[in-house]
């Protein structure tokens, strides 16, 4: 087995970037201190290119780089069924479901995906917006504590620290900059570490193949290992069903969707759909190749530190590249892992303060916008406290961790919020049994081994969820201002 040596040039690149990172939160705290809406989602004030990289990478995390590249080097390039869904899906999300989301959000000065449900069904009593903030949080604990493992993962295998180490480490740097500064640190950061994780894989794999002798020669050499380490299609029609419906997740995953609602001006979401796209198409078949020269390099896992094939794109860029750019790969996992930990940190955050604390709690009191951010940066430190906690104690591969936290998302919020923006008989009884239904079929699915193994449980909860809204939809009394909740989604 090949184990990874400490390198002080490395360690300089990556905090160099790690220095970058704090000094845009401290940047961004000014603006983010003045309320709410600038400490969530901005203001409503962010670029559209900062809009379209934010959202590509805050959806992407630790999974594109550590799972997807540990993927193509199990199974080769038949991984690539598992990002083709997601890049699909987005493409309409960024062309149509963003814009009508952007459009009603302002115009009802809906802070967070809560905020939203409650305007679009008359929400009085509080008890729709308790439910989803319930969800929110039995799902993004454990979401954010994956990232951080994944943290933890990264900084054993790149600079040979105990992982409980680098777990605290991750934890401490997402803390620091996302409490100073907000959404608009968030977004900025986000944009930066787009570059960081778009140079990590494009660069790894070119440089990795290179060495190898081209090309033909590392595809020829695949191919006598085994057949499928050259065929995309070396896969069943069920595997490929369950890769294809992991985009089912992005309509469902809050800290995506606030991303849309940041925007300033939402005619831009075709400049948007263009960048974001090309971000993922480029970032995913770097990953599929990253793994696939990884298959090459060490062909028995054992090789890998622990066996562990998330260990592959460290292990791959310490072997190929300079250490100067070795750092800058670090620095890519820790962007990615950084870029999805923040997101959620700020979606639970605003759960808690804005839609239970101001929404329930002192609903009619007026409390103020700094006590409120104030709030804010109290509750994401303590969520990050509990994500901690489950972190050490979280036995799955990173992987499924964010898979099923993607699932449960995915499967409750997703069907729900796209019949709540395109179908005006859409109920709010309708979109409690969508609720409901998407969470309880999607853990139901995945604690059932014989269930769990045919397939993957975000497509059975995401349809269940789709069909129960419906059906009830059907027999209940839509919203009262449903035809005025649907012209305040149109420009």
């Amino acid at each position: 087995m090949i184990s990874v040596s400490f390198d002080s040039t490395a360690a300089i690149a990556f905090v160099a970037y790690l220095i970058l990172i704090i000094g845009i939160g401290i940047y961004a705290s000014r603006f983010s201190s003045k309320g709410i809406s600038e400490y969530f989602i901005g203001g409503r004030k962010i670029n559209r290119f900062v809009v379209a990289l934010s959202a590509v990478v805050s959806g992407r995390s630790a999974w594109l780089l550590l799972g997807v590249t540990g993927m193509a080097y199990s199974q080769g390039p038949s991984a690539i069924w598992a990002v083709l869904g997601y890049i699909v899906v987005e493409i309409f999300l960024f062309l149509y479901y963003g814009r009508r989301l952007r459009n009603f959000t302002e115009k009802r000065n809906c802070i967070t995906i809560p905020d939203f449900f409650a305007e679009r069904f008359s929400d009085h009593d509080g008890k729709l917006r308790m439910t989803i903030v319930t969800i929110f949080l039995i799902f993004m604990i454990g979401y954010i504590s994956s990232q951080f493992v994944a943290g933890g993962k990264a900084f054993a295998s790149g600079f040979g620290m105990d992982t409980n180490s680098g777990i605290l480490i991750t934890a401490a740097i997402v803390l620091v900059y996302t409490i100073i500064g907000g959404f608009l640190a968030v977004s900025l950061t986000d944009m930066f570490q787009a570059v960081f994780m778009m140079l990590a894989l494009v660069i790894l794999p070119f440089v990795a193949i290179l060495n190898f002798g081209g090309l033909s020669e590392m595809l020829q050499m695949l191919s006598q290992m085994d057949s499928m380490y050259v065929d995309p299609f070396a896969i069943s029609v069920g595997a490929a069903i369950g890769f294809l419906g992991i985009g089912l997740g992005s309509p469902g995953n809050p800290h995506i969707l606030v991303r849309y609602m940041s925007i300033d001006d939402p005619k831009q979401f075709t400049y948007v759909a263009v960048v974001g796209t090309t971000w993922n198409v480029l970032m995913a078949w770097g990953a599929v190749f990253v793994g696939l020269a990884g298959r090459v390099y060490f062909p028995e896992a054992d090789m890998l530190p622990a066996s562990d094939t998330e260990n592959l794109f460290p292990m791959l860029a310490q072997l190929h590249l300079h250490p100067i750019l070795f750092g800058v790969v670090l620095a890519s996992i820790f962007a990615a892992i950084m870029s999805t930990a923040d997101s959620q940190l700020l979606v639970a955050a605003s759960s808690v303060v804005r839609d239970l604390y101001e929404k329930v709690i002192k609903k009619g009191v007026e409390v103020s916008q700094k006590k409120l951010v104030l709030y804010s940066r109290v509750v994401v430190f303590v969520i990050v406290i509990l994500a901690l906690v489950f972190g050490f104690y979280a036995e799955d591969l990173v992987f499924w961790l964010v898979l099923f936290a993607w699932a449960g998302l995915g499967a409750a919020i997703g069907p729900t919020s796209i019949l709540a923006l395109y179908w005006k008989g859409t109920t709010r009884a309708g979109i409690f049994a969508g609720l409901f239904t998407g969470t309880i079929v999607t853990i139901g699915w995945y604690l059932t081994p014989f269930l769990k193994d045919l397939m993957y449980e975000l497509i059975p909860g995401f349809i269940a969820a789709g069909l129960a809204t419906w059906l009830v939809s059907l027999f209940t009394d839509p919203a009262p201002d449903s035809k005025k909740a649907f012209e305040d989604m149109l420009d």
